[in-house]
């Protein structure tokens, strides 16, 4: 049994100290070799105390983070400077990440999208894998520093992507899918293997195989994508299973897209059949539950955040960008790395999550294990910078193109040939412009003769056909024609009358007509909550009421006993 540290691991190799041996009295009093050391000082006071010897060790420190979409510029880092290229960005991220090996989920980028800046940055190596279905989906990418760098890496969990040279191997029994079911799980880039030489405290040389995963996600709407995400994490554990039995620890990393536990859900309570779930079923069966002595309990994997933080509540990976919920921290743990029994009970020293790095709806988690890496010598071919695109060994399309030799004779018919079709070509062109009906033939005048012909009357409305004329409105006063001065008189008066109240009525109906087309946009109604200015949102949901707007409460989304949280006010919004 391994005894308590004595404080948080060092995060630099340089500072991390181990023991290697230690008395009979230290013995009886407790700790023991494997013990860590995060400084000098304590490794004094250890030597104090009776310790024989220690001996300085370095760290492997891993990293996985669902970035939400690699090329668009990272807000948490490309706000830092000037310039927001993504590429930039990317290198920058790294950085601040301070990981030996970082795991992406969800790069939304496909191999012809793929540019060098994105793929290769200096210092690391790195290794992706595309969805081969659809464009900006899914995909999932290993950047390993040069001092990590692995010795096999391998495309998806199936084998049907290995291309037989480099890769990781260790496949398990797979006789329950078929052929078309495991190209289609591997086909949307969901899985990445990298496999590295690890060092041990004790000088021991071991493998380590990290699997980095980004699982479906179940849509309430779609039954079948619950299939397909059961048969993912079956798939998963499969091979994950396979290579523990082949002699390598695994660290499964990345977005499992499940909350296991009631506490890693912030409205686990509300939600209807929670310890039913599928996935966390099948989360069950995985993981040891350290706190359990049932044998029921003890899978081949731990979580690692869990075994250093077992009660820690608020604990959050994922946040909805479009309600604001992570303002107020209402989100869930979907984001984990799951290491093998002996790995994080021998060696991990530090598991944590970075909810202070933005630019994704999700955040960084990790873990620090007391290893240090053997890089190999050179890296797996999988490798992007071995890419035809990116290691300079493309061909421009001009040496596809050869030049035909032509004799005298062939390159006079061919010069009279291009001759014959430029004149020919001319003729064509001269003959279409005098057949073109000119402005003045068809009657169109130029310029705009006011806004209001801009505005077409109500289909309701009957319409006059032009071939028909009506008759002026002032039909009696042709039936009855004044005769007496009088009757002139009188006329005259009615006349100007109906004039002035046609006038009238005109610049009534003008007047009213403008007010309703510059009327402006009705006024945003108030939540009933709070008693503030609504925000307005759209159905994207399909179904009848797609594309249907709506007014709700403009705050973040929150528990419902916070008062600072969003209201339940909805109102559908008038059609314009």
């Amino acid at each position: 049994m391994r005894a308590e540290k004595v404080e948080a691991p060092a995060r630099h190799a340089s500072d991390a100290f181990v023991v290697r041996t230690r008395t009979p009295a230290q013995t009886r009093a407790g700790g023991g070799p494997g013990q860590l050391l995060n400084s000098k000082r304590f490794a004094r006071a250890y030597v104090g105390a009776g310790w024989e010897v220690f001996q300085p060790v370095k760290m492997l420190r891993v990293v996985s983070w669902n970035i939400n979409g690699i090329r668009r510029p990272l807000q948490g880092a490309a706000n830092q400077e000037p310039s927001n290229c993504a590429a930039v960005a990317v290198g920058r991220i790294l950085d601040q990440l301070d990981a030996d090996i970082v795991c992406l989920q969800e790069t939304k980028v496909t191999r012809d999208a793929l540019t060098e800046p994105l793929a290769i940055v200096e210092g690391y190596n790195s290794y992706f894998s595309f969805s081969r279905n659809r464009s900006g989906y899914s995909g999932v990418a290993t950047f390993c520093k040069d001092n990590a760098t692995p010795v096999a890496a391998e495309e998806g969990l199936s084998g049907l992507f290995a291309t037989q040279n480099g890769d990781v191997g260790c496949y398990g029994n797979m006789d329950e899918f078929t052929q078309e079911e495991l190209r289609a799980l591997d086909s949307e880039g969901r899985a990445l293997l990298t496999q590295h030489k690890i060092r041990t405290w004790e000088g021991k040389e071991k493998t380590l195989t990290l699997i980095n995963v980004y699982c479906p996600h179940a849509d309430p709407g779609r039954p079948e994508r619950l299939v397909f995400k059961m048969r993912f994490y079956r798939l998963l554990q499969i091979r994950a299973e396979a290579l523990l039995a082949a002699g390598s620890h695994v660290i499964i990393l990345g977005d499992l897209n499940t909350a296991h536990r009631p506490i890693d859900h912030w409205d686990a309570v509300n939600l209807e059949c929670f310890e039913e779930d599928p996935g966390r079923k099948w989360m069950d069966s995985l993981l040891s539950n350290l706190g359990c002595q049932s044998a029921s309990h003890v899978g081949p994997f731990i979580d690692s955040y869990r075994c250093f933080q077992p009660k820690q509540e608020g604990a959050f990976t994922c946040w909805s960008a479009v309600t604001g919920a992570r303002h107020l921290n209402y989100g869930s743990r979907l984001d984990y790395v799951l290491g093998d029994r002996t790995l994080v009970i021998d060696t991990f020293q530090a598991s944590f999550l970075l909810p202070e790095v933005m630019g994704s709806d999700h955040c960084p988690v990790g873990a620090v294990l007391s290893v240090s890496s053997v890089p190999a010598k050179q890296c797996p071919p999988l490798c992007t910078r071995f890419l035809p695109e990116f290691a300079g060994t493309q061909l421009k399309i001009l040496h596809f193109l050869v030049p035909l030799e032509q004799s005298p004779v062939l390159e006079q018919s061919t010069l009279q040939h291009d001759n014959q079709t430029r004149v020919q070509t001319c003729q064509n062109k001269a003959q279409v412009r005098s057949t073109r009906p000119r402005p003045s033939q068809v009657g169109s005048s130029r310029g705009q003769k006011n806004l209001k012909s801009y505005f077409q009357p109500s289909p309701s409305c009957p319409q006059a056909s032009p071939d028909i004329e009506l008759p002026s409105l002032p039909l009696m006063s042709a039936l009855m024609t004044p005769k007496t001065p009088e009757e002139k008189a009188v006329a005259k008066v009615v006349k100007g009358q109906a004039k002035t109240s046609e006038a009238k009525d005109e610049k009534e109906l003008r007047t009213s007509f403008w007010k309703s087309v510059l009327a402006g946009p009705l006024r945003t109604p108030l939540c009933g909550g709070h008693r503030e200015p609504c925000v307005m949102r759209t159905v994207k949901k399909p179904g009848p009421n797609l594309g249907r707007r709506f007014y709700m409460c403009a705050r973040p989304r929150g528990p419902p006993t916070d008062p600072s949280s969003r209201c339940n006010f909805f109102l559908w919004s008038r059609p314009s």
